[in-house]
């Protein structure tokens, strides 16, 4: 029974963490967003984070997205700093054509930092990008 079950693997949907300049307090935020690189519209979705060490485990937040239109970007999420110490896990499930897709995403920890921002050209900013 279990080799009859398809699991589409996920291509095209990523996590940024990107660093900004919050316009209303001139201070920098950390702020997460998902992006969909994809030529279709992501319907229902479900992204879950947590941050989490071997003594450590942040609360679980769920964010629900109703769609994510093709080749678009959307901010979800403000990061602390003090959670950059810790795995930050991102698990991500949608609807792609009537199908259910999942893929959990991981930012290890003390990899959310400065010195690790990269141009990320769909979104037109520096942040750390997982693919």
């Amino acid at each position: 029974m279990r080799k009859d079950i398809e699991i589409p693997k996920v291509t095209g949907v990523e996590i940024a963490v990107v660093l900004e300049t919050n316009p209303i307090d001139n201070k920098e935020d950390w702020n997460v967003y998902i992006l969909n690189r994809k030529d279709v519209d992501l319907e229902m979705v479900v992204i879950v984070s947590q941050g989490f060490s071997d003594t450590k485990t942040t609360s679980v937040f769920r964010r629900k997205i109703d769609k994510l239109p093709a080749n678009s970007y959307q901010k979800f999420e403000l990061m602390q700093p003090e959670l950059f110490a810790l795995d930050n896990r991102f698990q991500v499930t949608f609807f792609e054509n009537n199908r259910l897709h999942d893929k959990t995403f991981i930012f290890q920890a003390e990899t959310i930092q400065k010195g690790f921002l990269r141009d990320i050209e769909f979104l037109g900013k520096k942040g750390i990008l997982i693919k």
